[in-house]
């Protein structure tokens, strides 16, 4: 289960009593920082002579590892702070900081505040959202309307745009 969904989770589920949701931010945030931290630790120590290795030269060869390094010296703690806030690229950037040799105090800095921003958000997003499930029912009833409006205008301009096209051809 992807982590997002699982803190989402556990933040809706605490508005039953069982966990608080402040707890399910803090054991998320810690978890986070922590493994994120683990592979970039992998990346910093191992990271360098795989790459530089016969294998690892052929995935990334030595220029481009030296455009990596450059990066991120001069982008490194804005770029891992962005990254993440994308899901699908948060676990590939922390193992090519540790590679490029982003300082640790940079790397923990972005990481702990940019994870804290989003698990932090998504906490309480979804935490309330259960005070709120009557509003959400009603945006979802209005947006539903007007999809099924959209739809059914554009069924029917389709409709006459094809009677027309097809009278103009009979002509």
């Amino acid at each position: 289960m992807p982590a997002d969904t699982a803190v989402a989770l556990g933040a809706f589920l605490s508005q039953g009593g069982v966990i608080s949701a402040p707890a399910v931010f803090l054991i998320t945030w810690v978890s986070n920082v922590t493994s994120a931290t683990a592979v970039y630790a992998a990346g910093r120590t191992v990271g360098r002579s795989f790459f530089t290795g016969r294998v690892g030269r052929q995935l990334l060869h030595p220029e481009r590892l030296r455009k990596l390094e450059r990066l991120y010296d001069r982008h490194g703690t804005w770029g891992l702070f962005l990254s993440r806030f994308i899901p699908a690229v948060r676990a590939v950037v922390p193992p090519f900081a540790g590679i490029a040799r982003l300082s640790w105090p940079r790397y923990l800095a972005a990481v702990a505040v940019a994870s804290g921003i989003w698990y932090g958000t998504l906490t309480y997003v979804a935490a309330t959202l259960l005070e709120r499930l009557d509003d959400v029912g009603r945006l979802l009833r209005q947006i539903n309307l007007i999809a099924a409006g959209a739809a059914l205008l554009a069924a029917g301009l389709l409709v006459v745009w094809y009677l027309v096209l097809h009278r103009g051809r009979a002509r």
